[in-house]
């Protein structure tokens, strides 16, 4: 099993809270150690977002708690009572995300011996923040999320699996319900692959320089993704038409399959040459002559026709669509990157890393 960067800065923070609240000889430090396990964040810009809210969320539970246990006394019914008023404020400010810390905040308040009810009260109201605190540091300092390696090795990853499926379907040589289990896991990483882009569109930089790169990059990611859910488009309708196909001449069979080939390796190529492990050429249309011939695709196709059967043609021809799409996206993404790598080549620099 491995173990991702946020089980361990998981750990590091419960660890740092429950030091610090011991370093301080706050009693009750497992109330620092157990709002630390909230406050943890996938991107450091999203931690300081949720520092921010914490603090709030923790000064509306704390103050309500207080309020209630002078009044009414620490009875269960009053927590409760007190939990579901801090449910209703956090929902209307819009801090769902804060909950959790806000009732540790009242259980912990509420929980506190009587006699000196005001004083423990604050104290462990500070003992939840400082694991809030514990979490934010570790959010900062402790394996920094690599998203942008992160990002391009999912891309690679899955562009990679749809392209060797649909050079197996192509060859005939899929298990119709194998192929259907994948498309569907397929379907799930790119839903993944949107999340983990969102969590790197969030990541500030804070100089301008850094700031123009990113820009640069996030557009050429965005078209890298919308590229791969092209070529995941075509695989999904080779495979749900490919007994159509198998009906098709033989002819158009083998011209499908080397047009489609050689749009697989530009695809290939195209990730390779992000990370420069092929060498950046001009940007040329790929419908150049000897490359992807659309027209010669499309001519055929339109020339078809099957007297007993005709509905093979229409079933066909949505097949047909999206693979002159995915030729499309394939070529904004060739005009994207040959500007990214001739044009502010320093400040476009790429920083992908080995996975750890």
């Amino acid at each position: 099993m491995k173990l991702g960067a946020r089980i361990l800065k998981t750990g590091i923070a419960i660890t740092l809270a429950l030091f610090l609240a011991t370093l301080l000889e706050l009693p009750s430090a497992a109330f620092a150690g157990i709002s630390a396990i909230f406050a943890i964040q996938p991107t450091i810009y999203r931690s300081y977002l949720s520092i921010i809210e914490q603090v709030q969320a923790n000064v509306i539970g704390a103050a309500l708690a207080i309020g209630f246990g002078l009044m009414f006394g620490s009875h269960p019914l009053v927590i409760g009572l007190t939990a579901i008023i801090v449910i209703a404020i956090n929902l209307k400010l819009r801090a769902e995300t804060t909950i959790p810390v806000a009732l540790v905040t009242v259980i912990a308040i509420l929980e506190s011996p009587g006699d000196n009810f005001t004083e423990v009260a604050l104290i462990r109201f500070f003992t939840v923040l400082l694991g809030v605190l514990a979490a934010f540091i570790v959010n900062m300092v402790f394996l920094p999320p690599k998203y942008e390696t992160k990002l391009y090795n999912k891309v690679s990853t899955n562009t990679e699996e749809i392209i060797k499926w649909v050079r197996i379907n192509l060859r005939q040589a899929s298990e119709h319900n194998v192929l259907k289990d994948d498309i569907e896991k397929l379907k799930e990483q790119m839903i993944k692959l949107d999340q983990l882009y969102l969590h790197y569109k969030e990541e500030r930089n804070y100089f301008k320089r850094e700031s123009y790169a990113k820009s640069r990059k996030l557009v050429l990611f965005r078209q890298m993704i919308v590229t791969t859910n092209r070529a995941l488009d075509t695989l999904k309708k080779l495979h749900r038409l490919e007994n159509e196909l198998h009906h098709m001449p033989e002819d158009f069979q083998k011209l499908l399959k080397n047009e489609l080939d050689y749009l697989l390796y530009i695809h290939e190529e195209s990730l390779l040459r992000f990370i420069g492990k092929t060498k950046t050429h001009p940007s040329q249309e790929l419908t150049d002559e000897g490359k992807f011939n659309k027209q010669q695709l499309v001519n055929y196709f339109m020339n078809y026709h099957d007297e007993e059967d005709p509905s093979c043609f229409y079933h066909l021809l949505p097949l047909i669509s999206t693979i002159i799409d995915y030729s499309e996206q394939l070529e904004h993404l060739d005009t994207l990157m040959y500007s990214f790598q001739n044009y502010h080549k320093q400040d476009n620099e790429v920083k992908i890393t080995e996975e750890e």
